[in-house]
């Protein structure tokens, strides 16, 4: 599925890539993301328009930290899933540590339907632990199935298994638990039911064991995915209904697979294919073919389709039609990730889009040669529009581009793709962080803005109070317009808002983006000639100024889930290195030869660290990391960053009289 030349070279995920099967008459849409949390975007959008999916996991690596991030994802959209425990022919497999680390870590209800007939070199097939029956895989790539009884020495592991999933499924479906409690026979039928109804409920996770390079074990995986993950039909999804001057209404979409209901889609992905713009869509309810004419929500722009393609990886299929539940694409059609597309405008209809994490590196980036610069502009408008985690601004405080990402490699990548794809070597700058500004503490404001300069003035007046938001929204900023009367009249209140979001895109205390705060609009007073919708932005801008006086502000800074394996004699020298840089170790297992340490460090004090660890630990050493959470830094380090920033924009008192001097 990797058809990009780097993720060739690198040997990782890049891009999702969507394809299609036909297995036992049904049709799969599946689609692969990447497993490396820098490319986290893919996931989400992945997640938002599929029904289900499968969480595989590595035999030897176990629960990683992106494990936890693909987790939370799931959580989120509410997916059901299988877990598939992969690459049990490797050294140092263990599939029984991966299952109860799906439990310890993930926090699924998890139990194994199969297992494994020895692991590393001696992986000669698989049991399954609900019908009872030993599957081996024959042929170059697997494609036989044989059946056979369970050899002996697997036979009291088999029912002890088999014990275990049937008191997991118990504990969460009440008509299994019956059967249990009664001690009633319990068929294979009983168990394949209840791990359905739970496995949509979200309350059990079936775990399927096998290694796909060798193709032993996807079988009995696909026929997993039909017998215990969600068709269409199956799922609710909803659209959001506008209504004026009222919160909008979720409105139930219909999955059947006919033209009854009114066409409605998701553009989830955007590609630059050789034809223009490629975009990936999934198809919620009613019916779309060729020479029909859709509109998108967001723009009303009216698009006429007069290609249908359906993907596999980077080729493609054309089709004359799709219906609900398909995943398929269009070209030419000018759109954003997260637009929906409708037959009937009329309607007011829209989905719920996609949920995008803020980045948290940014780096300085320049073509290396001038005459670049067409190719150079051409590269980030792509990659901006295709990736909404990828973002792009100039600093003109230090007059240089600046692009954010999720971390080093995601900037990177693109910029080794500008280079391949587009013939423009770039250089990057050094990483820095994006630090946060917020409130300790409510602030109350009433600010009056009044300007008269003959003819028409300004005049407006805001009260109201500046908040922090809870620990778990504090990278969100909230408008909420609590006002009640004509004071404020309401044509004036997106400017207010307007006002706030412009002011909050730099902070005062070290020029860093506002996050985390709640702008509650209580009250205010408006002129009934010299007020506007200009004087109220301004004066939301002159109050969240006041607060800055008044308030009492801290820097946020993102802080990374950190994972580390070594060997066990380097296990001090880690330790040491991650409390030198600020960490708070939050678990440790080892074997008799390796350690794995988790940890919470502030990404500030993760640039250099890989070096510093292979060195450490004589190139054996390896970490992964992943984004956590916005915290408050330490009081020095905040000293240190509002210095700098003072002495940049030239606001020090001894930098002053030097410069008089």
């Amino acid at each position: 599925m990797d058809s990009m030349e780097l993720e060739r070279q690198r040997g990782i995920t890049i891009q999702s890539a969507a394809t299609y099967t036909l297995w036992k008459e049904h049709n799969i849409n599946i689609i692969d993301t990447p497993g490396h949390v820098d490319f986290t975007v893919e996931v989400e959008r992945a997640l938002r328009v599929l029904d289900g999916a499968v969480l595989v996991l590595c035999a030897v690596g176990g629960v990683q930290s992106q494990s936890l991030t693909v987790n939370r994802q799931m959580k989120r959209y509410n997916v059901p899933c299988l877990a598939f425990i992969n690459k049990l022919d490797r050294m140092g497999a263990n599939h029984l540590r991966v299952l109860s680390q799906m439990r310890s870590k993930l926090n699924h209800n998890a139990a194994l339907v199969q297992l494994p007939m020895g692991l590393e070199s001696d992986c000669k097939g698989i049991i399954d632990i609900i019908e009872q029956k030993a599957i081996y895989f024959e042929g170059d790539f697997g494609e036989s199935l044989k059946f056979d009884q369970i050899p002996k020495d697997y036979l009291a592991e088999t029912n002890d298994k088999r014990h275990e999933l049937i008191e997991h499924l118990s504990n969460v479906d009440d008509k299994l638990g019956e059967l249990y409690l009664e001690e009633k026979n319990i068929t294979e039928l009983d168990i394949k039911d209840a791990i359905r109804r739970s496995c949509l409920k979200r309350t059990f996770t079936p775990v399927f064991v096998g290694t796909a390079l060798k193709n032993k074990g996807v079988q009995p995986l696909l026929d997993g995915v039909l017998d215990y993950l969600p068709n269409p039909g199956e799922v609710q999804n909803y659209a959001l209904k506008e209504q004026e001057d009222e919160e909008p209404i979720k409105v139930t979409l219909h999955p059947a697979r006919n033209k009854d209901k009114t066409f409605v889609s998701l553009a989830f992905k955007l590609e630059a294919g050789k034809f223009g713009q490629l975009t990936y869509m999934r198809c919620y309810q009613g019916m779309l073919k060729r020479g029909d004419t859709i509109y998108n929500v967001r723009t009303k722009r009216k698009v006429r389709i007069a290609r249908l393609v359906r993907m596999h990886s980077n080729t493609m299929e054309d089709i004359n039609e799709v219906y609900a539940g398909d995943i398929f694409a269009l070209f030419g059609v000018d759109c954003a990730s997260g637009d929906t597309f409708v037959t009937d405008l009329k309607e007011n209809i829209s989905l719920e889009s996609i949920f995008v994490a803020e980045p948290v590196v940014s780096m300085s980036i320049a073509p290396k040669n001038s005459k670049d610069r067409d190719n150079f502009s051409k590269a980030i408008a792509r990659f901006t529009k295709e990736d909404p985690t990828f973002r792009f601004w100039f600093d003109n405080d230090n007059k240089e581009t600046i692009v954010s990402g999720m971390g080093e490699l995601h900037l990177e990548i693109y910029s080794q793709r500008m280079e391949r794809e587009y013939n423009c070597p770039v250089l990057l700058g050094k990483p820095k962080v994006a630090f946060r500004e917020t409130l300790v503490a409510p602030c109350n404001f009433d600010y009056l803005h009044k300007k008269q300069s003959g003819g028409q003035g300004q005049y407006a007046r805001v009260t109201g109070i500046l908040e922090p938001l809870p620990p778990n929204r504090n990278t969100f900023l909230e408008f909420v317009d609590e006002t009640v009367g004509t004071n404020v009249p309401k044509q004036f209140i997106p400017g207010i808002k307007r006002g706030f979001l412009a002011l909050a895109d730099k902070g005062l205390l070290a020029g860093q983006k506002l996050a985390g705060l709640k702008f509650r609009l209580i009250d205010g007073a408006h002129h009934i000639v010299d007020s506007s919708e200009l004087a109220f932005f301004l004066a939301a801008q002159g109050a969240v100024k006041e607060v800055f006086e008044n308030g009492s502000w801290q820097i946020l800074e993102p802080i990374m889930l950190v994972e580390v394996n070594a060997p066990i004699e380097f296990q001090g020298a880690v330790l040491a290195q991650i409390n030198k840089r600020h960490g708070i170790v939050t678990g440790t297992e080892g074997t008799d030869e390796w350690c794995t340490l988790y940890a919470e460090v502030p990404l500030n004090e993760m640039f250099g660290y890989a070096g510093e660890l292979r060195s450490s630990t004589q190139g054996k050493g390896e970490f992964t990391m992943e984004y956590s959470r916005y915290s408050p830094c330490l009081p020095d380090v905040q000293e240190r960053l509002i210095l700098e920033y003072q002495r940049a924009s030239g606001l020090l008192v001894e930098d002053k009289k030097k410069k008089k001097n």
